[in-house]
């Protein structure tokens, strides 16, 4: 790895508004280019929004998906990559063939670059988990990339490092959902319309366990017990009928927080990443330090999974629906 400026963007995605949101997303990366960035990562599911999916039939799944490469989305990412000179991370659903994937689309000015389908799949029946991780060399570094809730698994992140990824882009649509979990839950809509004005309150409900203090429980973690650099993208405000949080970041490997966006909207931050941190970092040592004779039950079939690899009782829920 080289050292190397990346960007991670925050922006309010509107549901089914392709050519919005790629606006947004060249807006923001042309700030971040203005400040020396090489590569700028975007959101899960930046183009066509993601949370409403869920409100989707087969139909209308379909008419959002795209192909990957080749499809308008890649094509219009590939030219605004070609005019700021810089490389960029977004997410789509991709259709190919008879399966669509909740997918993560990295291109340059040259072109399709890599693509990762999202692992765990869930916000609809009619996507497909992927079956495989994302590695990949660019920029004179080695880049891997998660989606979401890929990464709350120590697994993919584990494996991802052992392939050898330097640097993990980690696309999210996070935060302020419901859960039994103490202090967490939703925002209320009228907390975010009403930023402007009660600033206090809404930095208040993203910052707490809604927010933030639930993302900073796990992914710092991922980035130390693994010694590799995080970028962290997440929408901020009204997304598919909730309130996100916000907060892309970058991490180091050692789980520190070098650079956050802390603007109520849409916002870009960019940090430099040394090289000589991934020599320092334990997450090396403790990769090495593994006793795989040990871990024979890691490997067995999980009976917990529905016949299409998805936890069972997300899928006894949403067996039948259209």
């Amino acid at each position: 790895m080289r050292e190397i400026r990346v960007g991670a963007g925050q922006f309010e995605v509107r549901d089914a508004g392709k050519n919005y949101n790629l606006g947004v997303i060249e807006s923001l990366a042309r700030q971040a280019a203005g400040q020396g960035a090489e590569l700028v990562s975007f959101n899960e599911c930046c183009i066509p929004g993601y949370t409403f999916l869920e409100t989707l039939s087969r139909a209308e799944l379909e008419a959002l998906a795209e192909c990957v490469p080749g499809g308008p989305s890649t094509e219009r990412l590939v030219e605004i990559a070609r005019s700021l000179g810089v490389v960029l991370g977004a997410g789509l659903v991709e259709k190919d063939g008879d399966h669509l994937y909740n997918c993560y689309v990295v291109v340059d000015g040259n072109g399709f670059v890599a693509k990762h389908r999202k692992i765990h799949a869930f916000i609809s029946q009619h996507l497909t988990c992927g079956e495989r991780y994302t590695v990949f060399d660019l920029l004179g570094c080695r880049w891997g990339i998660l989606i979401c809730y890929d990464n709350n698994l120590p697994e993919n992140v584990r494996l991802t490092a052992m392939m050898g990824a330097e640097i993990v882009l980690m696309p999210h649509v996070t935060g302020c959902l419901p859960s039994p979990m103490p202090g967490r839950g939703t925002v209320e809509p009228e907390v975010w319309h009403n930023r402007e004005r009660d600033p206090v309150r809404c930095r208040q409900e993203f910052d707490g366990p809604k927010g933030r203090g639930w993302l900073m429980r796990w992914l710092p973690a991922r980035c130390w017990e693994n010694g590799v650099f995080g970028v962290y993208s997440n929408p901020i405000g009204v997304e598919g009928g909730t309130i996100k949080p916000g907060g892309a970041m970058i991490l180091d490997p050692y789980g520190e927080v070098m650079e956050e966006c802390r603007v109520l909207g849409d916002g870009v931050v960019v940090g430099l990443l040394d090289p000589r941190k991934l020599e320092l970092a334990s997450g090396g040592t403790y990769i090495n330090a593994r006793r795989p004779e040990l871990y024979g039950r890691m490997v067995e079939p999980n009976p917990n999974l529905g016949p299409d690899r998805r936890p069972e009782i997300w899928w006894q829920k949403h067996r039948g629906k259209k």
